[in-house]
């Protein structure tokens, strides 16, 4: 390729707008590439969190020792030590009210009480990790659109362009061409990216989703026994 049609002189040949479409698409792509990079690094973190605080739960131990534990941690607010953290609060506080009222009706409310606590928190958890998939979508759905209409209009303008002399060559007419097909490589360099790390973020938001869900109804399960015998079990 010789000089003139070199890509930088393309892209600075270019019309106007197409150049504005050409420096959205390109800052698409570099939001698309930093959400990437965090998405990644925070889902494989909470992936290993929540992987290693299971292992210490079903290790064995009492209840409370786990949850003195995990409420000190640097990352108890966050991830399954967060599920954990909010379904043992609400069970010590429902525990209380049983013991303070001396009533065994209220079993099953008191459980329903943690398991709503847990949910919520899950939840919270879930949009967090959700956070920043939303805008890897709208590149990746959009840009290819985007750079499609930057190449539209460039090629209108280049025949239009053209239009106005008396002889066209195929030397007047690539250069236009070449610099509004430009816009679509652009776009579809913005947006593939995108959606293969939205379809693989996605996915393992839905099975780290999965093993919260399954914690959950484990520990709500042991938390509703407890409660069903705090009469005879005080501590847990």
């Amino acid at each position: 390729m010789n000089n003139e049609l070199s890509l930088t002189h393309l892209i600075f040949d270019a019309s106007l707008l197409v150049q504005l479409v050409m420096a959205g698409l390109m800052l698409a792509s570099l939001l698309s590439w930093l959400i990437i990079v965090s998405k990644r690094r925070m889902l494989g973190r909470t992936r290993r969190l929540a992987n290693r605080f299971e292992d210490q739960f079903w290790s064995g131990g009492q209840l409370s020792e786990i949850y003195d534990r995990v409420r000190v941690s640097d990352h108890a607010d966050h991830g399954m030590e967060a599920l954990f953290l909010a379904g043992y609060e609400e069970y010590r506080r429902q525990r209380a009210a049983l013991q303070k009222e001396g009533e065994r009706a209220g079993d099953e409310g008191a459980a329903s009480a943690v398991q709503r606590a847990m949910r919520v928190a899950q939840m919270r958890e879930v949009d967090r990790m959700e956070g920043g998939l939303p805008v890897l979508a709208t590149i990746g759905s959009t840009s290819p659109y985007v750079g499609l209409f930057g190449t539209v209009w460039g090629i209108m303008h280049a025949f239009i362009a053209i239009g106005n002399v008396k002889q066209a060559t195929l030397a007047m007419v690539a250069p236009g061409i070449a610099e509004a097909l430009i816009a679509t490589a652009i776009g579809l360099f913005a947006a593939i990216p995108a959606v293969i790390a939205f379809n693989i973020f996605t996915s393992q938001v839905d099975r780290l989703e999965n093993q919260f869900q399954a914690f959950s109804e484990e520990l709500v399960g042991i938390l509703e026994r407890g409660l069903q015998n705090v009469s005879r079990r005080p501590e847990a």
